[in-house]
């Protein structure tokens, strides 16, 4: 079975064509500025890889020109589109619709136009790559997978904001959670690690990356999560601010003449790890910047490194201990500096590391960074949540 798997963005559409049989990746790429002067799509197998310009000026081309790829002789993957058994697709947000994967129906599509006003900056564009792949493949089996559904575990008073309970019952205004196929990989691959069933183990799971995200997993399933309504809540990120106090957006339109879209453009793009030092979202730049003598690049990192340790010290509480912590995504994948400051001090939680092994670079496999005598197991797993999107895809069509 082959399934290929489909992120859909505003003006790009990312893909990888899974042979489900290895859960090998026989092709992958991207398509860059959709609707934009300048397209460009980079494909890429194991024997070859494709550069294509061309103007794609909606998501349908971009997906013929995708397809026209796959199956080109010189550098595509399979023979025909006849060898792609179902595709996969990234949704962002089921609302309270669903919680879990869903094949794909006229029922289920307008449920997600419904929910796109919960996700207004990603929603629309997962939405217009559904409608593109129906078009152009009308007879093959679609699935939706949702980054909030491994969230939808979580009890009420966990998802709770505290407002007007009748305000949440008529505009779905509570935590959802994002990153749900990340965690839900990294999780499901410790568990493996650590070599026992899911029951009675309690895993924090640190997705950390431009965006970032802390989720606490007991027993396999999600009872808490750091991102909130939309993906700005919890720890400080790139450009977002993570958790603020609302009355901040009050202050801000006053002194600065902002609506309230303004400010939250201003707490989404202006803000983050990027405000604080002036320098730069990534943390590349920051951590040299801090070993040069920036002490505001210091200071964002320190803000970043707290607000986690906070995040992970929470979650042991609300799970009663830990047994893992989990670091993936691009930071908590490759920056050795960050990892060494989140586990430092932590000794009462029974959580240390071995400081060679957590600087030694990753390898794309799970890497055990944790020093002996540790009653906790620390581990790096490379995330892959196309992967999750290709298995859960399968699991429906075998269902």
């Amino acid at each position: 079975m082959k399934i290929l798997v489909v992120n859909a963005g505003s003006s790009s559409l990312k893909y990888q064509l899974i042979d489900m049989e290895t859960e090998k990746v026989i092709a992958k790429g991207g398509v860059e500025r959709i609707g934009i002067r300048g397209s460009l799509l980079k494909h890429k197998t194991e024997k070859s890889e494709k550069i294509i310009e061309q103007d794609m000026p909606n998501h349908k081309v971009a997906l013929k020109f995708v397809l026209d790829a796959l199956v080109n002789p010189e550098y595509g993957a399979i023979r025909s589109m006849n060898e792609i058994d179902a595709v996969g697709h990234r949704m962002v947000h089921s609302g309270e619709d669903f919680n879990q994967s869903v094949l794909l129906t006229d029922e289920v599509m307008e449920k997600c136009r419904n929910n796109a006003e919960l996700a207004p900056l990603h929603m629309p564009a997962n939405i217009l790559g559904v409608e593109a792949c129906k078009e152009v493949m009308p007879d093959t089996p679609m699935a939706l997978v949702f980054d909030t559904a491994f969230h939808s575990t979580m009890p009420a008073y966990a998802y709770m904001y505290a407002i007007d309970y009748d305000d949440y019952k008529s505009y779905k205004i509570r935590r959802y959670g994002f990153h749900g196929t990340s965690h839900k990989y990294v999780s499901q691959e410790a568990i493996k690690y650590l070599g026992r069933g899911a029951e009675n183990t309690k895993i924090v799971t640190c997705h950390l990356g431009g965006g970032s995200s802390i989720s606490a997993v007991k027993d396999g399933k999600c009872i808490d999560t750091s991102m909130g309504f939309t993906p700005l809540a919890g720890v400080p990120m790139g450009t977002r601010s993570g958790d603020i106090d609302p009355a901040v957006l009050e202050y801000l339109a006053a002194k600065k003449g902002y609506t309230i879209l303004d400010c939250v453009n201003y707490l989404n793009k202006n803000c983050g790890v990027a405000g604080i030092s002036g320098v730069s979202s990534d943390f590349r730049d920051l951590t040299k910047a801090a070993d040069e003598g920036n002490e505001r690049a210091k200071l964002a990192l320190d803000v970043f490194v707290y607000n986690v340790k906070k995040y992970i010290g929470s979650y042991i509480a609300a799970m009663d201990g830990i047994d893992c912590l989990v670091f993936t995504a691009g930071i908590g994948e490759n920056t050795w500096l960050v990892r060494k400051a989140i586990c430092e001090n932590m000794d009462c939680f029974g959580i240390q590391i071995d400081e060679s092994l957590n600087e030694k670079k990753n390898d794309g496999t799970i890497h055990d960074i944790t020093a002996r005598g540790s009653k906790v197991r620390v581990l790096i797993i490379p995330t892959n949540e196309e992967l999750v999107i290709a298995r859960e895809t399968k699991e429906l069509l075998q269902a």
